[in-house]
């Protein structure tokens, strides 16, 4: 997989620089000398210019990469022209574009982008979900459903997981349990233990429910 990310403010750089940390190639494109020399040797490649047509994004090669994240979203017009010109022009395969409101959003949608996020909005919300949420929250899938990491109720200690059944009786799926940072699978045999980090999605409601058993 190849990737592109046009425009490194602070979001982009992150977005660059840990997607060549996942040892995946990356080609950063910015019109400020000082920011391509700062993440130069960061990621696979890093060009400055400022992109403007067509020409220029086939130039660099732009109409070979898997994805591109354009991530310029202050530019509110110029966000708007590459996303066209890489979706309608040179057919790219998948375009992710930041926004910087919700009419932004919907332009870009228009032109094709194929995912665009809104950092400031989704920082927003995981910020007031942990805040306001009883359990902790992972990742909001909906307005009202949720992926999320509770502690085993004492009520589910001992018990296997066809035992408690999840689905059927709590309406949610157990999608395994949180172990030294990483997400290990539960089999239906497998016993439910004091202070296990189970990690479940499920709408708000079942999830609190469940929670508070």
């Amino acid at each position: 997989m190849k990737f592109c990310v046009i425009g490194v403010g602070r979001f982009g750089y992150h977005v660059a620089t840990i997607l060549a940390k996942n040892d995946v190639d990356v080609l950063v494109v910015d019109s400020n000398e000082a920011i391509i020399a700062s993440i130069r040797d960061k990621v696979t490649h890093a060009i400055c210019m400022r992109i403007s047509d067509e020409e220029g994004l086939r130039a660099i090669g732009v109409d070979e990469i898997d994805t591109v994240v354009i991530a310029m979203g202050e530019n509110f017009a110029q966000s708007i022209l590459v996303t066209a010109l890489l979706k309608q022009r040179l057919k790219v395969p998948r375009v992710i574009a930041r926004s910087i409101s919700q009419i932004h959003k919907e332009i870009l949608e228009l032109v094709g982008a194929d995912e665009v996020i809104l950092p400031e909005r989704d920082a927003g919300i995981i910020l007031a979900d942990r805040l306001s949420l009883p359990f902790k929250t992972l990742f909001r899938l909906a307005e009202n459903f949720s992926i999320s990491e509770i502690v085993a109720p004492a009520f589910f200690i001992g018990s296997t997981v066809d035992e408690i059944d999840f689905h059927d009786t709590y309406e949610v799926t157990l999608l395994g349990k949180k172990v030294n940072k990483k997400i290990i699978p539960l089999k239906g045999t497998m016993q439910i233990e004091e202070g296990d980090l189970l990690i479940v999605s499920g709408s708000n409601e079942n999830l609190l429910y469940l929670k508070n058993l």
